[in-house]
């Protein structure tokens, strides 16, 4: 199996370097601190065709595949998560599922202006007392007219202040648990629809997260996503691919602590020699760089198999929590390399620290991954 890119997976690597080199990475800190969206940066990414990335070009997309994608998501979380966030949970998360499900109009209605980067989309599925059991969710879908009134909250909405198209999961009769749950796609300005709590977080700051209420929101029936009870295989399929991505979203967290805990190691001093000649640092560095190779292996091979249409449900699992708790462990490191600089935010250490401990959260728990690590391994002997 071979995962050497592609001369174009190549092209598409280094212009994501340098775009995030020259506009992500000289206001990352700034965003961070003002808990501020990137605008400027998302229209840009729309500009190099970055939203697009993964879609087909006749909704406005790129092209690509999985692969791409996680290529382009490990670039900018190299320097931003929050940035790497706010693109994974748009072009990733929230669309994706609209291209697979949707029906033509569909597709041209809601994938064509995301995949453009004239709208941003979020995923609505998460409720107060349905995080890791969708199917303990509490917001209804009642027949109503031509469609359906929606009634609820739900909770941690990634692009919720800024998105325009949303698909929201909701149960047309909760007694049939994950059977009712049943997908729509909502705009921003549909009557009953409203934004509610903005989240003050940890860490990926400058990507909002969002209470959204629902009260009598009328969705007609041509904006529901698949059959009546088909919410539940569309959501978790989604969040299946989208694990691969987060993935690659902790890789890249990882990457860029490692590349300035190597840097520093080689420059400074202390008793008249480099740190990185003294064994515990060296260790210190192996460690990481084990760890980040592994986890890259993991994760492009899930993607690798995405691509090809094989199962990859297992690898995707794989590569998130190996990855997630990679990157946790890396920043973690950085710091202790880089000592009492590490913990101020004049060097940016602490803020990849404080990034990196999401991955291990959103997209499922690791807790929640190894589950299905088990019980693939289990079905498959």
């Amino acid at each position: 199996m071979d995962f050497s890119l592609t001369e174009e997976q190549k092209m598409l690597k280094a212009m994501v370097q340098d775009f995030a080199a020259k506009e992500l990475e000289p206001i990352a800190a700034q965003i961070d601190e003002e808990a501020r969206f990137p605008a400027e940066s998302v229209k840009k990414m729309a500009e190099l065709g970055l939203t697009g990335i993964g879609l087909p070009e006749e909704y406005g997309g790129s092209g690509g595949g999985a692969t791409e994608f996680c290529i382009v998501i490990e670039e900018i979380s190299r320097v931003c998560a929050a940035t790497g966030t706010i693109l994974l949970a748009s072009s990733g998360l929230a669309i994706e599922p609209v291209y697979l499900h949707g029906n033509e109009e569909q597709r041209k209605r809601f994938v064509t202006p995301v995949a453009s980067g004239e709208k941003l989309a979020a995923f609505a599925l998460t409720e107060a007392g349905a995080g890791s059991d969708p199917a303990s969710m509490e917001t209804t879908a009642t027949r109503h007219n031509n469609g359906y009134l929606l009634n609820g909250t739900k909770v941690f909405i990634t692009n919720g202040a800024e998105a325009g198209v949303f698909l929201v999961f909701a149960t047309i009769d909760k007694s049939l648990r994950h059977n009712g749950i049943t997908a729509f796609i909502v705009e921003r300005d549909t009557p009953g629809f409203s934004v509610g709590k903005h989240e003050r977080k940890l860490g990926i700051r400058a990507s909002s997260t969002v209470e959204l209420t629902f009260e009598d929101c009328f969705v007609p029936e041509e904006n529901r996503l698949g059959g009546e009870g088909e919410g539940f295989k569309i959501a978790i399929g989604a969040i299946d691919a989208s694990r691969v991505v987060v993935a690659a979203q902790a890789l890249g967290i990882a990457q860029g602590a490692f590349d300035k805990a190597l840097a520093y190691a080689k420059e400074r001093q202390q008793f008249g020699q480099p740190i990185a000649n003294f064994q515990a640092i060296q260790w210190m560095l192996a460690d990481m760089a084990t760890q980040i190779d592994a986890a890259r292996l993991l994760t492009y091979r899930a993607a690798y198999l995405q691509d090809k249409g094989l199962p990859f449900i297992k690898e995707a699992s794989m590569a998130k929590v190996f990855a997630a708790e990679t990157s946790s462990f890396v920043t973690n490191k950085a710091i202790q390399i880089y000592g009492g600089y590490g913990y101020i935010k004049e060097h940016p250490l602490e803020r990849y620290l404080r990034d990196a401990k999401i991955t291990e959260i959103y997209e499922g728990t690791s807790e929640m991954q190894r589950m299905t690590i088990a019980r693939q391994l289990i079905r498959e002997g």
